[in-house]
């Protein structure tokens, strides 16, 4: 969409120093470079440089660095696009718009969604027109402040008010192509899409307005809630609402609250959960799930209404998120309450206790599914397996969904393979009526390697080492039956079970390197981090070769470099960097 030479104009062009300053950082001469603290993790001295000539940041405490787009990118949550044309705006850069007639359009249907926010705003602040709609919002316990901070609106109940004024701007075919106004299906003429409704902006992670939520208030035209279709400019399977709002403390604390609602979202900001957002009126995609990572969310704590429909909201949002790997937790609204007026009745207080006692996802969701657990009837078991069956469909095969298949098991009182098995297929299970006379063993599949098996004797000797493993390396293992080990001792289960399952290979391989580790506690963790080290820079090794045949395969020849060769570029620089960190490390 935008030629290179712009991207790189945009480089050359942008004051770094000024552009970091104008975000926040206070920066400070520090030889050739300038010094600060890092707007993306918390810190007491500063450990952030921005070099001016090099018009790069580099930050020495996170990692964290890059060049103008990548740090107006990780610091706003924007796509790379977004960002290139918005900086380039800044610096009065012809972006060549009209090569690209997408590009053109989405920049129409920015302009007419400007103008309407403004639009709505003004309407709603207007002392008569807006009187109706900021009662209603005050009834809901919402302050001025806030609703400003939300750049909530209203649109009166006129036919065409808003496309009237678009047409006086020369915007009207904008706002067509925005959803705002649709054609007359009789006569000439255009009338709003949003009447008699109080307007919920929704806005990009940077706090742009991008589509719009209607409130229903006055009339009975149409649903109670009535959102922007989609367009160029708003796709909502990659937009959460309250991000704008929402951003720097989901940075600062790690952490999301997901809320179903405009207004529940609203009401947690109100009630100091700033780090609230909101699905659009849809289910949760892998969209969101990136977006939140680029937010630097580690957690999300799901706060959905307390009804029928909000548990099941839970199972439905739990296949996403367990596919993901995304750390997850439940809080448990009382009946018939929902965010929003559980904040009003309880206070801020209130709503932190209730946050502080969020329970894991795959608890709640077995003690919702089957709240007699191991006691329960084997109707209910049954009845829980096929609700939990389209979360486990969504579960790919990997650590993952062995250490769900082994809480399950724990707590249905099953063997983990017969859930499996059950859930993979309609057919029913086949009943044992007696175990088959016992065979020698032989070697299930071939043996792991001295490293993976290291690894696993760690554990097995001392399960705490697996919260040493800061490089995340069991997520790399690629031995089976280490992966299965692994997935069951994180999971609070025994080894014992896993080991008597396994082959005479696997068996053999975890005992002969239990028999060389250090006896001395100490000793022992500074040799499972040289094992981790070593497995990591392992796997970095593998990923630079698929980079390098992505590469390949990406330029087919051409001098040109594609946004795909771009990221791949990207992505092999941050693995170059973290290997030569590790090698500069002992062991």
């Amino acid at each position: 969409m935008i030629p290179d030479a712009k991207i790189q104009e945009v480089r050359e062009r942008v004051d770094m120093i000024a552009l970091v300053q104008r975000h926040g950082v206070e920066l400070k001469k520090s030889g050739r470079s300038y010094k600060g603290r890092c707007p993306f993790h918390q810190e007491k001295s500063p450990s952030f440089y921005v070099w001016a000539d090099e018009k790069r940041f580099k930050c020495f405490g996170c990692q964290a660095g890059g060049d103008a787009i990548s740090f107006v990118q990780r610091l706003m949550g924007k796509t790379f696009v977004d960002t290139v044309t918005d900086l380039a705006k800044e610096l009065g850069i012809d972006l060549e718009a009209d090569v690209d007639p997408g590009m053109k359009e989405k920049q129409q249907v920015k302009d007419a969604t400007d103008f309407a926010a403004q639009h709505f705003t003004q309407r709603l602040w207007d002392t008569t027109v807006g009187h109706h709609a900021r009662e209603y919002l005050r009834s809901r316990g919402l302050s001025e402040d806030v609703m400003r901070a939300f750049g909530l609106g209203w649109a009166p109940l006129a036919w065409s008010e808003l496309a009237d004024q678009l047409r006086e701007q020369g915007m009207l075919t904008f706002g067509e192509k925005a959803g705002l106004v649709a054609p007359r299906s009789k006569g000439e003429g255009y009338y709003d899409m949003f009447r008699g409704r109080v307007i919920i902006p929704i806005r990009s992670p940077e706090g742009r307005t991008i589509a719009f939520g209607g409130r229903l208030l006055e009339g009975d035209d149409g649903p109670k809630y009535l959102n922007s279709r989609e367009n160029r400019l708003y796709n909502k399977s990659d937009v959460l609402y309250g991000t704008d709002q929402a951003r720097d403390e989901i940075r600062r604390k790690k952490s999301a609250v997901l809320c179903e609602g405009y207004f529940d979202c609203i009401g947690m900001h109100q009630a100091g959960v700033k780090n609230a957002v909101a699905l659009c009126s849809t289910a949760l995609t892998p969209g969101h799930l990136q977006l939140l990572h680029r937010l630097e969310a580690r957690e999300l704590v799901l706060l959905l209404d307390g009804d029928e429909a909000g548990r099941k909201a839970v199972e439905r949002l739990g296949g996403v998120i367990l596919a993901a790997g995304v750390s997850s937790r439940v809080a448990v609204l009382p009946d018939g309450e929902d965010p929003d007026t559980f904040a009003r009745k309880v206070g801020v207080e209130g709503v932190h206790e209730l946050l502080k006692g969020a329970r894991p996802l795959t608890q709640h969701l077995f003690e919702t599914v089957l709240p007699d657990g191991v006691a329960g009837t084997f109707e209910a078991k049954m009845e829980a397996l096929e609700r939990l069956r389209p979360i486990t469909a969504a579960i790919p095969v990997g650590l993952t969904r062995s250490a769900f298949f082994g809480a399950m098991a724990r707590h249905f009182g099953l063997p983990a393979v017969e859930l499996e098995a059950q859930l993979k297929s309609k057919a029913p299970a086949v009943v044992k009526t007696a175990p088959k006379p016992a065979t020698p063993a032989g070697p299930r599949g071939p043996p792991p390697d001295q490293l993976e098996a290291t690894y696993g004797a760690c554990i097995i000797r001392t399960r705490a080492l697996l919260n040493a493993d800061k490089l995340r390396v069991f997520d790399e293992l690629k031995h089976p039956g280490i992966r299965t080990l692994v997935a069951a001792i994180q999971s609070g289960q025994g080894a014992s079970d896993v080991l008597y399952e396994a082959g005479e290979g696997l068996t053999q391989a975890l005992q002969k390197c239990k028999d060389l580790l250090p006896a001395d506690d100490g000793a022992l963790e500074q040799a499972f981090l040289v094992v981790c080290r070593r497995l990591k820079l392992r796997a970095i090794e593998d990923q630079l070769q698929r980079i390098a045949r992505l590469s390949a395969n990406a330029a087919g020849g051409s001098s040109e470099l594609t946004q795909e060769s771009r990221d791949l570029l990207e992505e092999r620089g941050a693995l170059l960097n973290l290997k030569r960190e590790l090698l500069s490390q002992k062991g």
